[in-house]
């Protein structure tokens, strides 16, 4: 955060004679001159301490300067190492001590992730909900409604193809009565572009080569394309549709491209290969927020941390999006020893809490224009554990986290 200048002000006074006084005014004079003098010494040190410092803090150079992969000057020296390197070579990234600015203050939102597995049944629902930690001031239970890879766990009137039914078991009311008899109030998670179920129904909203055929990735997986209009009309209708049905919040997840190989830019379409293809990505969360907004409903969206390291967070445009609220997910298995970016190499190794830490020292610029809760996830982290971490996050100013 900046500091804004305001200047030096400059304060003036007046001298004033005084003639013709007794020797008693004299003196009285003269006394209350010495008290003037030592008031205005006192003031003096009193205002010169403290800028004396804040000069000494600015020029003073730090002990331990942490390599980081955003700044110029890291960028610049790494540019000049990688010349006379091997592409297989990184810089390494490593931070001793991580010294970030408090994040934005945002109401605080303190939630717990279930699994798609728990809508099943309402029966499934309510023992996941009755197993959720006590004591943690949890107060929204986050539902995934349509999940990475495009299944859609609620009866839904949008994804209504045979192909999108097999996990369509409970409705909307039931789901959000369940949470909100337990005690909390239920959250939506909406996949968005990850969806490899989508384009086999339609096969305009995928990636198509220039014959008409769908574009696959390395695991022979489909993704819905953000240029499509019948992706985005897709994902504003499963909005709609759960905003719209006890859910006053939806958190949006996988505003992502996928992993395109030089060869794969080189025959689909020329717009991906631009830098400005973010704006496929903030303008179809513009429309989901708009959608969100006009059912009375808040929505954030879900950022991964390793996606923001490895360089693929391309939906953090703060000056295009509508939304003001991320939600970072820090998934320890995806963080796992270390996350590359092609250059720079960011090692994380610990406890849980410290990988957190050192994460959130290294991404906490990406994320200083906006409102940020923490998603703590990870396949092996007990409870206690997270408890450890939301402990260390609210030690660094962060008073909204999510569990799972």
């Amino acid at each position: 955060m900046k500091r804004k200048d305001k200047g030096r002000k400059i304060y003036r006074t007046k001298e004033k004679n005084y003639y013709g006084k007794s020797p008693l005014e004299k003196f009285m004079s003269g006394l209350l001159t010495v008290l003037l003098i030592g008031g205005i010494g006192f003031l003096g040190y009193s205002a010169a301490e403290p800028l004396l410092k804040f000069t000494k803090h600015m020029g003073d150079e730090p002990d331990v300067i942490p390599i980081e992969a955003t700044t110029a000057d890291s960028e610049s020296t790494t540019q000049e190492v990688s010349e006379n390197t091997t592409e297989s070579e990184f810089e390494t990234t490593a931070v001793t001590e991580t010294s970030t600015e408090p994040p934005v203050t945002m109401e605080s939102y303190r939630a717990f992730v279930l699994m798609a597995s728990d809508l099943e049944s309402t029966e499934t629902l309510q023992t996941a909900l009755d197993a959720i930690p006590k004591n943690q001031d949890i107060e929204y239970v986050e539902v995934p409604l349509k999940t990475a890879g495009g299944s859609v766990y609620y009866v839904s009137t949008v994804a209504s193809k045979p192909e999108m039914k097999e996990f369509q078991k409970l409705n909307l009311v039931i789901i959000s009565e369940t949470i909100r008899n337990s005690g909390y109030e239920p959250t939506a998670l909406i996949s968005t572009f990850n969806d490899n179920i989508l384009p086999s129904v339609d096969i305009e909203t995928g990636y198509v080569y220039s014959d008409g055929t769908l574009w696959y990735d390395s695991a022979l997986k489909a993704w819905t394309n953000p240029f499509s209009q019948n992706t985005v009309s897709y994902l504003a209708d499963i909005t709609e549709e759960i905003s719209g049905t006890g859910f006053d919040r939806i958190v949006c997840t996988d505003f992502v491209f996928p992993k395109f190989t030089n060869r794969d830019l080189s025959v689909l379409d020329e717009r991906l290969s631009r830098s400005d293809r973010c704006m496929a990505l903030t303008s179809a969360a513009n429309l989901l927020y708009d959608t969100s907004v006009s059912n009375g409903a808040s929505m954030f969206i879900e950022v991964s941390a390793a996606d923001i390291l490895g360089g693929s967070a391309e939906i953090l445009q703060p000056m295009l999006l509508s939304v003001n609220t991320i939600v970072l997910n820090i998934n320890t298995d995806e963080l796992g020893d270390g996350v590359s970016d092609g250059r720079n190499y960011y090692e994380f190794k610990g406890t849980p809490a410290e990988k957190v830490e050192k994460c959130l020292g290294f991404v906490s610029e990406s994320l200083s224009d906006f409102n940020v809760a923490v998603r703590i996830s990870g396949s092996s982290l007990t409870t206690q554990e997270l408890i450890s971490v939301k402990e260390k996050i609210a030690e660094m100013g962060y008073n909204s986290f999510v569990f799972g």
